[in-house]
C-alpha cells in the first residue's frame, strides 16, 4: 500500500499576506500594543493559517484514535487492555470526558478504532477499521509492519479529509490505548536521544516502582531498535496504531490548510513524528497544554512549543485541547470584534514619552 500523499509531500505554507494584515489590524485596535499577550499571537497565526482577515474557531472536528499495545504483556499499565474497547463504547455512549467537551463546544466528534485486542461491536460514531488486534510487543519485536503503519497513516489522513470537507476551522486529535504512554515515551526517546528514565511517567497511575519498570522495558525496546531516528521506521518499531493515525491526521490537516490544536503527551509525540517527517507541518500546529507526564516537556521543547495551559492534565482523549479551545475562540472574537482607534474615535498617541490610550497606569 502506498503512503498517503500528505505523508510524502510537504504541506503548503501559511498565508504570509494574511499574517501581515492581521498584524496590522492588531496594531490599530483600541488597546495598547501587545496588551492581549498571546491571544494576539493566536489570532495572527490563525489568520495566516486560514488565509482570512477574520479567523474563526467555531467549527471544530475532534477525532479520537484508539488502539491496543502488545507491550502491555510487560506489565507497564495499571489497567487491563480490555479498557481500550470499553472506553470506545463509552465515547460512543457520550460518557467520556471528550464526549462531554464535544457537546459543550458543539464540536463534531468521531472515534476511529485502529485495532483492539477485544473485538468492538458496531457502534454509532465509531469507525471500526481493526487494522490489527493491537500492536506487537515493542520490547521484543517491531510494534507494526510498514503496511500497518501505512494503513494507520491513511486512516488519520482520511479523518483530516473528513474534517476539511465538513468545513472544520480547527482539528483536535485524541488518543485512547492502554499502554500508549510506554509507546509514546519509547518513540520520543528514540527520536530525541533521551534516556527512558527522563521520559517514562505514571501513565494510568503507576507507582514509583511501576514507572521504574516501565523505563526498563523502554530501555529494552530501544536496545532492540538501535540508533535509527528515521520517523517512519521508528514509528513502525516503537509506535502504536493510534499514534501513527494521529501523525497522519496532523499531516493531512496541514496538507488541507486546517489548523491543529495539539493535545497532551501522546498527541505531541505524534506531532513530533509528523514534524520530523515534514518540518513545514510545524507551522500548522498550536499546543494546548503541558501534560502531567514528565516526558512532555522535552517533546514540547523539541517542537519549540509553548502550550497555552498548564493544569496537570494527563487524561488524553483530546480533552486538554478541548479545554483550551475557548482561548482560540476568544482570540478570534477579540481580533474580529474590537473597534479600531479610528472607528471608536479614540486618540492613539504614539509620541515618545506620551501615554497611550488604554494605559493601565
Amino acid at each position: 500500500m502506498t503512503l498517503p500523499q500528505s505523508w510524502t509531500t510537504p504541506p503548503p505554507p501559511v498565508d504570509d499576506q494574511a499574517r501581515v494584515r492581521a498584524q496590522e489590524r492588531q496594531g490599530v485596535l483600541t488597546k495598547p500594543p501587545g496588551s492581549l499577550g498571546r491571544l494576539e499571537a493566536l489570532a495572527i497565526a490563525l489568520a495566516a493559517q486560514q488565509g482570512s482577515d477574520r479567523p474563526r474557531a467555531d467549527q471544530v472536528h475532534i477525532a479520537v484514535f484508539a488502539g491496543d499495545h502488545g507491550v502491555c504483556a510487560e506489565g507497564v499499565s495499571a489497567f487491563p487492555q480490555e479498557v481500550t474497547g470499553q472506553m470506545i463504547a463509552n465515547f460512543a455512549n457520550g460518557g467520556a470526558a471528550i464526549s462531554v467537551m464535544a457537546r459543550h463546544l458543539e464540536a463534531t466528534l468521531e472515534v476511529v478504532n485502529l485495532g483492539t485486542v477485544t473485538p468492538t461491536p458496531d457502534l454509532a460514531g465509531v469507525n471500526n477499521l481493526q487494522i490489527a488486534p493491537g500492536t506487537a510487543n515493542l520490547a521484543r519485536q517491531n510494534a507494526m509492519t510498514l503496511d500497518q503503519v501505512s494503513r494507520a497513516l491513511a486512516a488519520g489522513d482520511a479523518a483530516a479529509e473528513r474534517a476539511a470537507i465538513g468545513g472544520a476551522q480547527v482539528f483536535i486529535g485524541g488518543d485512547m490505548g492502554i499502554g500508549n504512554t510506554t509507546s509514546a515515551a519509547a518513540l520520543a526517546c528514540a527520536l530525541l536521544g533521551a534516556a527512558p528514565a527522563e521520559l517514562a511517567g505514571p501513565g494510568t497511575g503507576l507507582d514509583r516502582q511501576g514507572v521504574s519498570h516501565k523505563a526498563e522495558v523502554i530501555a529494552q525496546a530501544l536496545a532492540r531498535h538501535g540508533a535509527d531516528r528515521q520517523p517512519l521506521s521508528t514509528l513502525a518499531s516503537l509506535g502504536g496504531l493510534e499514534i501513527a493515525a494521529l501523525a497522519g491526521a496532523i499531516l493531512g490537516c496541514a496538507a488541507r490548510r486546517v489548523p491543529v490544536l495539539v493535545d497532551g503527551f501522546i498527541v505531541s509525540v505524534a506531532a513530533l513524528v509528523a514534524v520530523r517527517q515534514q518540518p513545514a507541518a510545524r507551522a500548522w500546529l498550536h499546543f494546548s497544554h503541558r501534560s502531567g507526564e514528565p516526558g512532555h516537556g522535552q517533546v514540547l521543547a523539541a517542537l519549540e512549543a509553548e502550550p497555552l495551559l498548564d493544569l496537570g492534565l494527563r487524561l488524553g482523549e483530546g480533552s486538554g485541547a478541548a479545554v483550551a479551545l475557548p482561548l482560540l475562540r476568544a482570540a478570534c472574537a477579540l481580533h474580529n470584534g474590537m473597534a479600531s482607534f479610528a472607528d471608536a474615535g479614540v486618540s492613539n498617541q504614539t509620541a515618545t514619552g506620551s501615554q497611550e490610550a488604554g494605559d493601565e497606569s
